[in-house]
């Protein structure tokens, strides 16, 4: 699927307008879920986000190439084509930002436990006198992540 299938540009323009609405609202979904600290929710629909952004994307860049795409469309469309997209543009800013700021908690949290990791590798080993500090390897401590933290 490379374009739209449409046989007007009528049909392509509504086809359009369908294609940016569920794109909009699978963004606004997943700003939610990243807002409410739930990322991991929003694997369920990011084949189809995934796929329908290529989509937009590709025809999007078609009708710049060729504007015949969605000539003599009424006006009516070209507002509704207008709106959506403004509303597709208000939801991937907001997407952008959320997505961010998650990252910037991510990376909090990962910097805490390498610290923690540190201090404990740090401690000192034994009792009595003539402790001293256990052997640190050189280099950060190794650190992995899986989706179950």
């Amino acid at each position: 699927m490379n374009t739209l299938a449409a046989n007007s540009p009528g049909e392509r323009a509504d086809a359009l307008i369908r294609l940016t609405r569920r794109l909009t609202e699978l963004l606004e979904k997943e700003t939610a879920l990243f807002n409410a600290r739930r990322p991991l929710e929003t694997e369920d629909f990011q084949h189809e986000k995934t796929r329908l952004a290529t989509l937009y994307r590709r025809e999007i860049g078609a009708v710049k190439e060729d504007p015949s795409r969605l000539a003599g469309i009424s006006e009516a469309v070209k507002q509704s084509l207008k709106d959506v997209t403004e509303r597709f543009t208000e939801a991937l800013h907001a997407n952008g930002v959320a997505v961010d700021t998650l990252r910037v908690l991510t990376e909090g949290v990962i910097r805490s436990v390498a610290e923690e990791a540190g201090r404990q590798r740090d401690t000192l080993n034994g009792y009595g006198p003539g402790v001293t500090p256990a052997q640190k390897p050189a280099g950060a401590p190794a650190l992995a992540v899986n989706r179950t933290a």
